[in-house]
């Protein structure tokens, strides 16, 4: 089973003006998995990147670059649908790769932002 607690990543690093996040995936706020539903772990992956950027002073709105990581091309459009709702006007660069995630994730986000002063 995978162990958030214990692996070896900070949530978020600064360089410059820049704050790099660590893959966030559909862990609730007592550690369990979100159900295995694109949708509902695409929303959850997003609470958790708002979540790790509003501790660092940041918001979604200053996301610049995203890159996501999905276990199936066929979620590749319910996941798009989701994460539109998220990025209405202006959404940042976004890589999106087909990958193998661990402990029952199927979608994974990584984000770098520019906190505004």
């Amino acid at each position: 089973m995978l162990d958030r607690k214990s692996a070896p990543l900070s949530p978020a690093r600064r360089a410059g003006t820049l704050l790099f996040l660590s893959g966030q995936i559909a862990f609730d706020e007592e550690g369990r998995m979100a159900p295995p539903d694109i949708e509902a772990q695409t929303r959850q992956v997003l609470k958790n990147i708002e979540a790790v950027l509003a501790a660092n002073e940041a918001s979604l709105g200053d996301i610049v670059s995203a890159s996501v990581f999905l276990t199936n091309e066929d979620d590749f459009g319910a996941f798009n649908a989701v994460y539109a709702t998220y990025f209405p006007a202006d959404p940042p660069a976004r890589t999106t790769v087909i990958a193998r995630l661990l402990g029952g994730a199927i979608v994974e986000i990584a984000v770098v932002a520019e906190p505004r002063a």
